[in-house]
């Protein structure tokens, strides 16, 4: 049960109202004087015990249900782009580390052939990781609705299209 502390109206020291007291400063006593922390204490009123009636949540408490699955469509989304981007670097890293471990077989020209082809791969699908990261995100924004980030993002892998077949032209 809560103690009530009963305050009076006159102020303790001859009207002058006590020092301003922050809840760290109440937390830790020794930064406060004696008199200081008696003053405080005396000003502190305590809540009547409340009677035992089961808390309710009302209708402003609720989520909406469209923000729920809002929520859910963007963190799917998110998990797409983060897949692609893990799958990306994960083959290109296996490419890689493969590449290193058919150096240890005796040289032959097939060898040297495959461990050719396995670096240009990993090298390309590491440069391709982003391109497909940006083309995911391009169509989860247009299936979204958002079109405007939706062509940004088309607007780039078409630019992008176009410096690699200039490049090849050349």
């Amino acid at each position: 049960m809560a103690e009530r502390v009963e305050v009076s109206e006159e102020e303790p020291d001859g009207g002058a109202a006590p020092p301003p007291v922050s809840a760290a400063m109440m937390a830790d006593p020794r930064a406060l004087g004696r008199g200081t922390l008696m003053a405080a204490q005396a000003h502190v009123e305590t809540a009547p015990e409340l009677d035992a009636e089961p808390v309710t949540s009302g209708p402003v408490e609720t989520p909406a249900p469209d923000l729920g699955r809002a929520r859910d469509r963007t963190l799917a989304g998110d998990r797409w782009i983060a897949r692609v981007l893990r799958v990306g670097a994960v083959l290109s890293g296996g490419m890689f580390v493969l590449s290193l471990c058919l150096e240890a077989l005796p040289e032959s020209e097939s060898i040297h052939v495959a461990i050719d082809q396995l670096r240009k791969a990993a090298a390309s699908l590491l440069l391709v990781t982003p391109v497909a990261r940006l083309g995911v995100a391009g169509t989860l924004l247009g299936l979204r609705g958002e079109w405007r980030y939706a062509l940004i993002a088309a607007g780039v892998l078409g630019l992008l299209a176009l410096a690699v077949g200039a490049g090849i032209q050349a």
